[in-house]
């Protein structure tokens, strides 16, 4: 848990530290707001493939492996990030960053769930996901102390410093525990799962797919730089169609539609979640004026709101279970959308406001894993969490981008209040409705329950003839 915990709290670190110093990057490269919160946007659009591609490597070889490799990613991509001379260069940069983060929410969760005991397995996912947070908590206070001083650049260079935490990990951590037992004890690599197979049988289906790959990458680069102005309708209902085609693939006959419907359902959560996230720094510093350390006073009650959220979310989604969880706090969230976007010259008030909303809305994140991961087998886990996960988290990509153009037509603090509360209710009903698998078990009715959770309504028990590792991961019996 320390080690997965550390190693998202620098992945949170190396990944906010682009909304910390957006307006002097923009400043610096003569941007408009809208082609400067593109820049976030840049890490969501290679996430999809980073976390199908690391996610596999974490089924076949080992979800320590798998972790390791995201980080050395997402440092590596943030180092860069400090020598980008342009637009162009620093989103390429970020395209890095986004597959090293894909990584390590793939295999970091699912390292941490498979480790620790079935009953506490809410409260894992809490605690770790809580170090995203404090990485935002820890790149908030440098902010204050190295940007005045040094300039943003350095900012970056500083985030090369998880390479080290990664060489320690490789040296010192065993194998999660579900994983060495059902995958790791099966002797040769031929007998591991192999998450990607369904894409690659027959003759056509290969080339296909590579097609899909490089066509989506190609649509997403487009719609999310000023290279797609005038053409993102068209562009994005491709770059859909080519994801919607991975999903129905990698979810099987009998598991597409739950692929799919978890996907939308994490879209809508980034879409409430990543706008506050992503812009609010630059809210604080252009509509209320407020100067760099006051900016990091709201960023560090922005941090520890979630931390504590996301513990809060743990216990309680082990007293009353995961679903039932997530919808009530995000119902009781919605009391402080407005309240936080109507406080315009209180400091401390606003730091309790925010401290609230993000305990309560983006801390219930702290179990997404554990509700993600719960619908998928462990032979192909971390391939299936990674893909659903990171493909729904386009909409992080949507979201500023979408807040940025809202504030055109109104100011930015009214964009980010109506977009968080409208599809913080869309979660409610997904999540609370448990929609994803009442349309799952349409087209499979012997889904099981929770995979994590041996027992729940059949979850461990697959039916006659077929392998743990087939139906919801898509994986056929020979993967397993």
């Amino acid at each position: 848990m320390s080690a997965a915990w550390i190693g998202y709290l620098l992945d949170g670190f190396d990944f906010v530290l682009i909304t910390l110093v957006l307006t002097e990057i923009a400043a610096d490269f003569h941007l408009s707001t809208a082609t400067a919160a593109s820049l976030i946007s840049g890490a969501f659009v290679t996430r999809w493939l980073g976390g199908a591609v690391l996610g596999a490597m974490g089924d076949r070889y080992g979800r320590k492996a798998a972790m390791i490799t995201s980080i050395l990613l997402y440092s590596l991509g943030t180092f860069a990030c400090g020598f980008a001379w342009n637009y162009t260069s620093l989103f390429l940069a970020r395209l890095v960053i986004g597959l090293g983060m894909a990584g390590e929410y793939s295999a970091g969760v699912t390292y941490v769930l498979e480790s620790w005991p079935v009953r506490w397995r809410n409260r894992a996912s809490g605690f770790i996901i809580s170090g995203y947070a404090g990485g935002t908590v820890l790149a908030a206070e440098l902010y204050t102390w190295v940007v005045p001083r040094g300039g943003w650049r350095w900012m970056f260079w500083i985030g090369v410093l998880p390479v080290l935490v990664a060489l320690w990990m490789r040296r010192s951590l065993p194998e999660a525990g579900d994983w060495q037992q059902q995958i790791g004890a099966a002797g040769t690599e031929a007998e591991r799962p192999n998450p990607f197979r369904p894409l690659f049988t027959g003759r056509i289906r290969p080339w296909a797919n590579a097609a899909l790959t490089v066509t989506a990458s190609v649509a997403l680069f487009c719609v999310f730089t000023p290279v797609g102005a005038g053409f993102v309708p068209g562009l994005s209902v491709v770059a859909a169609g080519c994801l919607v085609a991975f999903a129905v693939q990698l979810g099987g006959r009998r598991g597409w539609l739950l692929y799919v419907a978890l996907t939308a359902t994490v879209f809508c959560a980034f879409l409430y979640s990543w706008p506050i996230q992503a812009l609010l720094p630059t809210y604080l510093k252009t509509d209320l004026g407020y100067a760099p350390a006051q900016v990091a006073d709201v960023m560090f009650y922005a941090g520890f709101g979630t931390m504590a959220g996301c513990w809060l979310a743990g216990f309680v989604g082990d007293r009353i279970g995961t679903r039932r969880a997530y919808a009530c706090t995000l119902l009781a969230s919605l009391a402080f959308v407005f309240p936080v976007f109507a406080v315009q010259d209180s400091l401390p008030v606003l730091g309790v406001l925010v401290f609230g909303l993000l305990a309560l809305s983006q801390g219930i994140s702290g179990i997404l894993p554990k509700y993600l991961a719960g619908h998928f087998p462990t032979a192909t886990r971390a391939a299936s969490l990674g893909f659903v996960y990171n493909v729904g988290a386009l909409g992080g990509a949507v979201a500023p981008v979408l807040g940025a153009h809202l504030a055109e037509g109104m100011s930015l603090g009214q964009a980010l209040a109506v977009l968080t509360f409208g599809l913080t209710l869309v979660v409610i009903i997904l999540v609370g409705g448990d929609v994803p698998r009442r349309l799952g078990r349409l087209v499979d009715r012997q889904a099981p329950g929770d995979h994590l959770v041996p027992g729940a309504e059949g979850a461990g028990a697959p039916p006659a003839g077929e392998s743990p590792a087939s139906g919801a991961g898509g994986a056929s019996p020979d993967a397993a």
